[in-house]
């Protein structure tokens, strides 16, 4: 179990502390509840532009970077489609610098023409190096567009298109800002080797005197049930031939969330799943193959790709694909084999769970779900799972009219 306290401070700001003795470190996480889902489908890309505008110095504080440092520290953020995520990690008596570091970019970031121009450089940089020029990677750009209709899942956290950041103004970015980045919608975690009563003081004393904000209410459109199956033909410069196959499934709070994580895990989670045993060893048909999904907040994709072995037809692939699902919906899963996808979920979790740093971000991100406590709750609805359940979800899921399928030909 891990342990944790809560409170919220005045400014609508929530704190949970979790201490751990056995580290002479802390850890200094800031949750902030807005992700690509939240953006302007004209201005897009934003959420994660500002994951490199935090690091661009506040009004009091030109550097971040370098204070932390000399306090021994270090620190980094990511962005997803659900969240924005800040953390740094210092030896436990040098807290109060995390405290001034964070709490000054939350109520003063320094917007200057200089920083955004510097920032929306790298950030188009990143566009070009990882989407446009690299093999494959528009993937995402496409499926994603394929696969949602409605839904701000459309686009990437990168952005739906280079222009949106090339085009960014400072009036943009402020609105942005001023409209995401406040106490009331960002949750701090302190973990480590601390105590409750310290942080109160050090939360008051840093983080109190923040205007609360204006509460942003999330209202996003849903995406409609799709009623039949959508496909799509890509020629492109690649090694090789490539499928990607994707199907609508639960959010992230939904119950039967677990039960698709381990379907997931049973058909393609690594050299010991079915898809990688009989269509790569076995069959030879796919040089690698893997089922995942994005552990998305609201309606998320369940995933399986794989890279053709060359000479290999996109129908014969397909059609072995289609071969292995259909084997796990008639026939189902042995206790054994839904045994040891539990084993292998419940050594990841405690894996992740074992450095300090993991444990807070986690327990911001469940607190962002609605529920800290989820952290210790999981395992058993994990636990909980039956044959029954993963047999009545394939068939559900894995229903053709539910299915997205990208068809990546090497020129």
């Amino acid at each position: 179990m891990i342990q944790f306290e809560r409170f919220v401070l005045s400014n609508g700001l929530k704190v949970l502390v979790h201490e751990d003795k056995s580290t002479p470190m802390a850890v200094v996480n800031v949750l902030y509840d807005v992700g690509a889902r939240d953006e302007n489908p004209n201005k897009t890309g934003f959420a994660h532009l500002f994951e490199h505008l935090m690091f661009g110095g506040s009004i009091n504080i030109p550097s971040y970077d370098e204070p932390l440092q000399v306090a021994g520290g270090e620190n980094n953020a990511f962005t997803t489609n659900d969240l924005t995520n800040y953390y740094c990690q210092l030896p436990a008596e040098n807290i109060e610098t995390a405290f001034w570091l964070e709490s000054d970019r939350m109520l003063s970031l320094a917007f200057g023409k200089k920083s955004l121009d510097t920032q929306r450089k790298v950030v188009s940089e990143e566009f070009k190096e990882h989407y446009i020029n690299k093999p494959y990677g528009d993937v995402w750009h496409k499926m994603r567009e394929l696969a949602y209709t409605t839904h701000p899942y459309r686009w990437m956290t990168i952005g739906k298109e280079l222009s949106h950041i090339e085009n960014a103004t400072l009036e943009d970015v402020k609105a942005f800002f001023h409209k995401h980045y406040t106490p009331n919608n960002a949750i701090l975690v302190v973990a480590g080797n601390i105590t409750l009563e310290q942080v109160k003081v050090l939360a008051e004393k840093w983080f109190g005197p923040i205007p609360s904000g204006e509460q942003y209410v999330r209202n996003l459109p849903q995406e409609p049930k799709q009623t039949a199956p959508r496909k799509l033909e890509v020629k492109a410069n690649v090694p090789l031939d490539a499928l990607y196959k994707c199907w609508h499934i639960y959010s992230r709070t939904d119950s039967r969330y677990y039960t698709t994580d381990l379907i997931g895990e049973i058909l393609g989670g690594g050299a010991s799943s079915r898809l990688f045993q009989s269509l790569v060893k076995e069959k030879k048909l796919f040089s690698n193959i893997e089922c995942y999904h994005m552990g998305s907040t609201d309606t998320g994709l369940l995933t399986i790709e794989g890279k053709l072995v060359k000479g290999v037809s996109m129908a014969d692939a397909e059609a072995a694909i289609d071969e292995e699902i259909k084997k796990l919906q008639e026939l189902g899963v042995t206790d054994k084999e839904l045994e040891k996808v539990k084993n292998k979920t419940e050594s990841m979790m405690a894996f992740e769970d074992m450095s300090v740093m993991n444990r807070a971000t986690s327990i911001a991100m469940y607190e962002q779900l609605g529920d800290a406590d989820l952290i210790n709750k999981e395992l058993e609805m994990y636990q909980a799972v039956t044959a029954a359940q993963i047999a009545k979800e394939c068939s559900i899921i894995f229903d053709e009219n539910n299915s997205n399928t990208l068809y990546y030909f090497a020129n």
